[in-house]
């Protein structure tokens, strides 16, 4: 149908993914689309106006909208901060040497 696009609409927990592919109208945002895919049922963790959205690990908006053949990902907050954890790592490693 041309006036329609597929798109699909992802999220994961360390337990448990969930992809799920739909047609959607053309014009489709990305919250329509995660919307007309139900997600937001099937887990209770999810809070648009919380979590991140991208569109193949890039970040985007809520209203940006969707190409044919797009994968709409919805991203859970971060339990720690990356940087900080390497910062953490890296100063566990200076000292394992310094003593060893």
């Amino acid at each position: 149908m041309p006036d329609q696009i597929m798109v699909e609409v992802a999220y994961a927990l360390p337990e448990k993914q969930l992809i799920i592919p739909l047609r959607a109208p053309k014009d489709c945002t990305v919250k329509q689309a995660i919307e007309l895919s139900g997600i937001l049922n099937k887990f209770d963790g999810i809070d648009l106006n919380e979590n991140q959205v991208g569109i193949f690990g890039k970040l985007t908006s809520l209203d940006n909208t969707l190409r044919d053949r797009d994968r709409v990902e919805i991203y859970r907050p971060l339990i720690a901060d990356p940087k900080e954890i390497r910062r953490k790592r890296a100063a566990e490693g200076k000292d394992m040497k310094k003593g060893g």
